[in-house]
């Protein structure tokens, strides 16, 4: 196995209060059913951790986050946060801070063969849906550019 992906409960509760404010009318059933999934697809779920000091200092909301890596012994910790990413030039961390464009570019470099079937799975999926793609245009639109220019190259090598 590449990796293992985790997470914590907090993060886990954090995304379906996101979910939840911007569908306030979502069945229960609904709510349920997104979070089964999303503990489906993590290899671990971290409920134990202590909040240190130091995991306060930058931004206090993320001193869950901080702590769940660590005594979660993850080694990266995938995020968008910029104060989550830049804290290593503030401190020795346990752990590398990685924004998603740059771990799935790593993930691509490591597997390029299960990246394109992903990516070949993921387009015939979302021709039945919506009857086109772009996924290209979609990673771009979520910020990451380096790896939507993957996406395409293999899109290429598919035609």
């Amino acid at each position: 196995m590449m990796f293992t992906i985790g997470s914590s409960e907090d993060v886990i509760a954090e995304t379906i209060a996101r979910y939840r404010d911007q569908h306030p009318a979502a069945p229960g059933a609904q709510i349920a059913a997104i979070r089964e999934r999303i503990v489906a697809h993590l290899d671990e779920v971290v409920s134990e951790y202590d909040v240190q000091d130091w995991m306060l200092e930058d931004d206090p909301g993320d001193g869950h986050v901080r702590a769940a890596v660590c005594d979660g012994g993850f080694d990266m910790l995938v995020a968008c946060d910029k104060k989550l990413l830049c804290e290593r030039e503030k401190r020795a961390l346990p752990y590398e801070p990685i924004h998603p464009d740059q771990f799935f570019v790593l993930v691509d470099d490591s597997a390029p063969a299960a990246v394109r079937r992903v990516t070949s799975e993921q387009a015939a999926y979302f021709v039945k849906k919506d009857g086109e793609v772009d996924l290209p245009q979609a990673l771009r639109d979520a910020n990451c550019p380096e790896f939507a220019e993957r996406i395409a190259e293999h899109l290429r090598a598919m035609m």
